[in-house]
């Protein structure tokens, strides 16, 4: 567990730097920009492209840093534990949740984003989360409707989809 928890901060706190590194790029729009130009305010008083992503990372950084510490000084549990970091049932649910995972992004390339996130629910809530049928189709076919009216037609972001695009089309045609 000691191991995991120096470990995780670490891969987190590079992920931080990382994060940040590319957030600070000039927009698009302004490539002449100086590096780190858009993690503050523009002239108008808005914060610029990079804010939110930078300033975020950064205490994500942060937060690793003191997990560091924490760790360095054993101040928390995890540092004091020679405990394993996953017994045999937490290695079954990380390989369950981790390639149902790996499944969804497959399937996003493949049937896109709508189709693939309401297989991934019916695995996730009905599978291993064992609820019942109702329940299940419920939430699964009511999450990619309202990701796709918020997506797709108020944002104006157009998610993937895959073989499913000609589906599509005549909503397009509604409310656009």
């Amino acid at each position: 567990m000691r191991r995991a928890e120096i470990i995780t901060a670490f891969i987190l706190g590079l992920f931080s730097i990382y994060l940040m590194w590319k957030s600070g790029e000039p927009p698009a729009w302004n490539p002449d920009a100086a590096r780190f130009d858009n993690i503050g305010y523009d002239e108008y008083g808005a914060p610029g492209s990079g804010f939110w992503p930078f300033w975020l990372g950064a205490i994500m950084l942060a937060s690793c840093v003191w997990t560091g510490i924490n760790w360095l000084l054993r101040r928390s549990p995890a540092s004091n534990s020679e405990a394993p970091f996953l017994n045999s049932y937490g290695w079954r649910m990380l390989i369950t949740v981790g390639g149902g995972l790996i499944g969804f992004l497959a399937l996003i390339e493949l049937l896109g984003f709508y189709a693939a996130i309401l297989i991934f629910l019916v695995y996730y809530i009905r599978f291993i989360g064992r609820f019942g049928w109702p329940l299940t189709l419920g939430i699964a076919t009511t999450v990619p409707v309202v990701c796709f009216f918020f997506f797709d037609i108020a944002m104006r972001i157009v998610l993937p989809k895959g073989q499913t695009e000609p589906l599509f089309i005549p909503l397009y045609d509604m409310f656009l």
